[in-house]
């Protein structure tokens, strides 16, 4: 289950920055991947909140910059990684 969650959320990471799910690293941010927008920010939200179902407040998904920051939300909402 914890690997499987985790697996799930590098490919869906991987597949929406359109980069290699072996470079995906909890330090990876807005700043530092070209492809990581405010559009593929929505969609990763969007993606996420479906495919583990959580949900995002507003303040929430602005506040979530990191992939650090995503694991750690999806801790709270009680999704095992």
């Amino acid at each position: 289950m914890i690997d499987n969650n985790l697996q799930k959320l590098n490919q869906l990471l991987a597949r929406i920055l359109s980069i290699p799910e072996s470079s995906i690293t909890d330090e990876l941010s807005n700043d530092n991947v070209e492809s990581w927008d405010s559009f593929t920010g929505l969609m990763m939200v969007a993606e996420l909140e479906k495919e583990f179902s959580i949900s995002f407040t507003m303040e929430e998904v602005l506040e979530i910059k990191t992939v650090g920051a995503i694991k750690e939300h999806l801790r709270k909402c009680g999704v095992v990684l």
